[in-house]
């Protein structure tokens, strides 16, 4: 906390030289300091936080919809018959609806659940997935501009979006009323087939307005991550290659030879950051590669079946509950480890440590040491959020609300926000802003730190 001296005009009395020290001040300040943090629980005073209730969104919204906070806005899904309907609200005091639409445009036949629907802003435009299919809405109005029966990747900075289509051998359609035994594969619609996939289409769009931009083909299955980075890129892993595309014009900027193990090629990959995983089985191994090379970095074992697996969000993990190590990305090395049952997420630049049975927050650890370095003792649940954005905590206030709280990227404090006095269900955050559910509707509260 701050402690400030008011440099005011004293009444006459004793000589300044009878002033005590300023050394007895800030031993009382300092006091008063510990005192405030032992009876927060270890926050750190709101000064200079700004903490606004800006009002409830009495719309009916689904209640297994999602609440989306992206780009200044709210968005809420209802429904509407068979449909969702995505509607978004501004910002304001209070929030003003600003438009609504249907979503998907053009499915098939059947109902979609509200809880499948997800909102994604990119730049003029946002993409609103229910199931597979997408709309693609003009940001402003609203406005339907294009959709695509398949879901849409969005390429952050480049304009266009990645579709992955599976295509099939004619006839290769699985008989469900059969109910034969036998591995399936499926189409990016859900569809499953007996035989694996003649070859993958991976198609690059224009946001703007839904034209394919460019094509790449490559045979067999495949699994297609955005790579990190300034230049905007996507990795193909096949069951043959790496391939490193750009994602503005898809030429194939390199590539390398993926080997086969114990006679299989790989069963799949993942990226974690800027190093590509590639998954085999019988027996399991993982080789990680740098994304934007290619270079091989380190190969090692994993079993098949883990007893009882960790959750590990954006965390590189090895072993289960109770005996879990953290591994360095770049090295495959364990950097810590943790004989806790807890799952694990990357959150405002930390590790966030959630008890795996009752979710609640224990602690934020140095991502490379494991070393503590925020004790959430006493906090009941994290709110939901981007893993780069600030941690918003909440627990109950002691009057029948809710009290929220934020730990900011770079800096290992609880900064206490403030207290909503309602009784509140789930709820979302961005850098900015508080969406909860409510018995009154869709609460919403601007936070600055």
């Amino acid at each position: 906390m701050a402690l400030i001296d008011l440099d005011r005009v004293a009444p006459p009395g004793p000589p300044r030289a009878a002033r005590p020290p300023i050394r007895a001040y800030r031993r009382g300040g300092l006091l008063l300091a510990l005192v405030l943090l032992t009876v927060l629980g270890g926050a750190v005073p709101a000064a200079g936080i700004c903490w606004r209730y800006l009002g409830a969104i009495t719309s009916p919204l689904a209640p297994d919809g999602p609440i989306e906070l992206a780009g200044g806005r709210v968005y809420t899904v209802g429904t509407a018959g068979a449909d969702p309907v995505v509607t978004a609200w501004s910002t304001d005091d209070p929030p003003r609806r600003l438009w609504s639409v249907r979503a998907p445009v053009g499915a098939g036949p059947g109902v979609v659940p509200p809880s499948s629907v997800t909102v994604r802003p990119a730049g003029d435009v946002a993409l609103l997935t229910a199931g597979v299919a997408t709309t693609a809405v003009d940001a402003a109005s609203g406005r339907i501009r294009w959709s695509s029966p398949i879901a849409v990747t969005v390429l952050a900075g480049s304009g266009i979006g990645v579709t992955v289509d599976r295509v099939f051998r004619a006839g290769t359609v699985y008989d469900q009323a059969s109910g034969a035994p036998g591995p399936l594969y499926f189409s990016a619609t859900g569809e499953p087939h007996t035989e694996p996939p003649l070859r993958t289409d991976v198609r690059g769009l224009d946001l703007a307005d839904g034209h394919t931009v460019w094509t790449v083909a490559p045979g067999g299955a495949v699994t297609v991550d955005q790579v990190p980075g300034p230049d905007p890129a996507v990795l193909i892993t096949s069951s043959a290659r790496l391939s490193l595309v750009s994602g503005r014009t898809g030429e194939p900027v390199r590539q390398a030879d993926l080997p086969r193990l114990s006679g299989h090629g790989p069963a799949g990959g993942a990226l974690l950051g800027d190093v590509a995983l590639v998954s085999y089985q019988n027996p399991g191994r993982q080789v990680a590669y740098r994304a934007r090379t290619l270079q091989r970095l380190w190969s090692r074992p994993v079993p098949d079946l883990v007893a009882d697996p960790a959750d590990c969000q954006g965390v590189l993990c090895d072993g289960g509950h109770g005996n879990l190590r953290v591994l360095d990305p770049g090295t495959g090395q364990a950097r810590w480890r943790t004989g806790e049952d807890v799952d694990l997420a990357i959150r405002a630049g930390y590790v966030l440590e959630t008890d795996a049975a009752s979710g609640e927050p224990v602690r934020l650890t140095d991502p490379h040491t494991g070393a503590t370095a925020v004790d959430l003792d006493g906090w009941s649940a994290p709110v939901a959020g981007a893993a780069d954005a600030p941690l918003l905590l909440r627990r109950r206030d002691g009057h029948g609300g809710q009290a929220f709280a934020a730990v900011v990227p770079g800096h290992a404090a609880v900064r206490e926000l403030g207290s909503a006095g309602v009784r509140l269900g789930d709820c979302d955050a961005d850098g900015h802003y508080l969406a909860c559910r409510s018995p009154e509707g869709l609460r919403l509260w601007a936070y600055r730190i």
